[in-house]
């Protein structure tokens, strides 16, 4: 464990490099959806299910790891993963059939599973509590720019190089973050797992899921929710309301994409200086629902919406490292496993607002999207207030 006065930066900076690769090689799929259909022979439908596919062997994939790591350590994950997602994607960049395809993207989420999961148990262990915050924050940031500069980046360079071209960059983008993480990982402490005071015997799983832990599991899945239901229709929202050209979608995206990333490291701040860290999470969570209500059901113009979106992404970035700087609350052997089941429960949040959004728009269109994005956000926020040290102290 770090000193209560210092942060490991080079790991940090490491986190959030992968963090960024991780998500870049899902996310930067999303422009090229109907070339690959067309290149390998198959639908369109059935290429955007691989972000469900990804999904689910991500989660899954995130609590394996999670709990081996608190097990066998954690340095092996955090090199050897990002070394087989590069191996992974320079693969994709060639592949020739669908059923391949599906196989790699598979290995490919369980490979960002097991990355993702160890990072944030590492980071936890090698920060002092005091800055949990502001380390969750920074290495999450690297999700956020992966909307504002990775995607953008790979339909530019998809043009000419095309989307097995970008898949080649990106198995390189895989490669950086294993060169940053041997270097963040050298000339700090190894995190290691001290036994449990209670004669040595380890915490469980058993004994780490007590109520506030759960609670703050379904708080998770309600937050990922809402924001889920706005990062994967916002844009089409805003080409149906206002009947923009996709190239025209860019710069609100990017504004979106802002809000989250300062929201995000605000965030970190606000966990680490004031003390309620779930009171944080319920208020921040609560302003963006409030926001999130005209989102979808008022259209006063294109720039209200854009900056109703910026808002709305900022407080729900704002949360979050609160969330999670609670979670790493738990015991330090059982950390990896509760961090590894962050992911896994994030990750049945994203399919579901994926599956429930596109239910509302085929059946009453996005009007449906804000009372449900708002619903989700009062009850995450309601869910972790009785676990509050300002609620048991009366």
């Amino acid at each position: 464990m770090s000193s209560p006065n210092s942060m490991p930066w080079r790991l940090v900076a490491a986190g959030c490099i992968g963090m960024f690769a991780a998500t870049a090689t899902g996310s930067t799929r999303a422009p090229f959806l109907p070339d690959i259909a067309a290149d390998l022979n198959t639908s369109l439908p059935a290429v955007a299910n691989l972000f469900g596919i990804t999904a689910a062997s991500w989660g899954i994939s995130s609590y394996v790891a999670g709990a081996l790591s608190d097990r066998v350590g954690r340095r092996v994950f955090l090199i050897a993963s990002p070394a087989l997602l590069a191996m992974t994607m320079f693969m994709v960049a060639y592949v020739q059939s669908y059923a391949a395809l599906v196989v790699l993207v598979v290995f490919g989420g369980i490979c960002c599973g097991a990355f993702t999961t160890t990072t944030m148990s590492e980071v936890s262990l090698r920060t002092h509590s005091s800055h949990h915050g502001r380390a969750f924050g920074y290495v999450m940031s690297g999700q956020s720019l992966t909307l504002l500069f990775g995607v953008p980046m790979a339909a530019w360079l998809g043009g000419i190089v095309g989307w097995r071209g970008i898949h080649i960059g990106l198995a390189g983008l895989a490669l950086v973050a294993v060169c940053s993480m041997v270097v963040g990982l050298s000339g700090a402490p190894i995190a290691t797992v001290k036994p449990a005071g209670d004669g040595g015997r380890r915490t469980t799983l058993k004994d780490a899921m007590t109520g506030p832990v759960i609670r703050l599991f379904l708080a998770l899945i309600a937050e990922r929710v809402s924001f889920g239901l706005a990062a994967f229709y916002y844009a089409a929202y805003l080409r149906t309301a206002y009947e923009l050209p996709i190239q025209a979608v860019a710069l609100p995206l990017v504004g979106f994409a802002l809000g989250n990333i300062v929201g995000t490291l605000v965030g970190g701040q606000v966990a680490d200086r004031l003390p309620y860290r779930r009171i944080n999470f319920a208020v921040a969570l609560s302003i963006a629902g409030v926001v999130a209500i005209p989102w979808f059901l008022w259209q006063p113009g294109l720039q209200i919406t854009v900056a109703i979106s910026v808002v709305f992404a900022f407080f729900n970035a704002l949360a979050r490292p609160s969330l999670l700087a609670a979670l790493a609350e738990v015991p330090s052997d059982a950390r990896g496993v509760v961090m590894g089941m962050n992911s896994s429960i994030a990750s049945i949040g994203w399919l579901t607002a994926a599956l429930v959004g596109g239910w509302l728009y085929a059946g009453i269109g996005f009007s449906g999207f804000s009372p449900l994005m708002a619903v989700m956000c009062f009850a995450a926020a309601l869910v972790v207030v009785p676990d509050s040290r300002v609620i048991q102290r009366f």
